[in-house]
């Protein structure tokens, strides 16, 4: 288990590096201010790994994750307005850009197992993406125009 722990904080760290980087250079949030949020947040997640690991059951870990999150920002937690203005700090669309890049790396590398599947995985899969794409776009046309701003 602790060689996990280690691959999980190395992995934590790259990932807090680059979402600090992120925040500051698309959002202008200096990365002073959004260093403590975002050891926060990584301690959170590193918690969370490390419950997913030791309770017995097929719970996922992000479930653990959520929780802790969760619990550690309830108003009657002590300290928790510390730790909501402190993640306030961090923008979540900081935080997407290096996990859609790490979930890019990882479904590069089991590329042949997705070939395996075979030609019907990839149709499904183009129009599942198609269809969420399209179902987005619908919806937020719709919103926009029920709002007045188009």
């Amino acid at each position: 288990m602790l060689k996990n722990i280690q691959e999980w904080v190395l992995l934590l760290v790259i990932f807090g590096a680059v979402s600090v980087l992120g925040n500051w250079i698309g959002y202008d949030i200096v990365a002073i201010e959004a260093i403590p949020g975002m050891l926060i947040l990584l301690g959170i997640c590193l918690v969370g790994l490390i419950l997913g690991e030791i309770i017995p059951g097929s719970i996922p870990s992000i479930a653990y994750v959520a929780l802790v999150g969760v619990l550690v920002s309830m108003p009657w937690m002590p300290g928790s307005q510390v730790i909501v203005s402190a993640t306030n700090e961090v923008d979540l669309l900081a935080l997407t850009t290096p996990i859609l890049a790490y979930a890019g790396i990882a479904i590069g590398r089991s590329w042949t197992d997705f070939v395996k599947l075979g030609w019907k995985s990839i149709v499904v899969a183009v129009f599942v993406m198609l269809g969420t794409f399209l179902g987005s776009a619908l919806i937020a046309e719709a919103i926009l125009r029920f709002q007045g701003i188009i």
